[in-house]
């Protein structure tokens, strides 16, 4: 009875021996993408993202001047009408490191389902 064939020296298999996987990721022996690579995936029905049209436009634009500096990036912000928010800094600022303190006029969005709480966007 001959002994069974050495499955790493077989044809059938590409990555044979101690050779580095030079494919892309699963099986298709280095031809792009097969079935099992990395990355997409899901392929069921997506949600549509909100776009930021949408979510700027429910928002509430005022100016007001910041009362005080909090801890986390977080400001406490007078309104013309004397009523104080509390409110962040958006990401585009905190992307480009525009520094705020006490008696900056800002420019801010509110959301009209919470009016004690607004994003700065822009500094006056």
């Amino acid at each position: 009875m001959p002994p069974p064939p050495n499955r790493s020296s077989s044809p059938g298999n590409r990555n044979s021996g101690n050779r580095p996987n030079r494919g892309g990721g699963g099986g298709g022996g280095g031809r792009g993408r097969g079935r099992g690579g990395r990355g997409g995936g899901g392929g069921g029905k997506r949600r549509p993202e909100p776009s930021d049209e949408d979510s700027k436009e429910d928002a509430i634009e005022m100016e007001g001047t910041i009362a005080a500096v909090l801890a986390g990036t977080m400001f406490r912000v007078t309104l013309p009408n004397n009523h104080q928010v509390l409110a962040h800094i958006s990401g585009k600022m905190r992307k480009r490191f525009i520094r705020l303190v006490v008696g900056d006029r800002v420019k801010i969005e509110m959301s009209p389902y919470d009016p004690d709480k607004a994003r700065i966007v822009y500094r006056l």
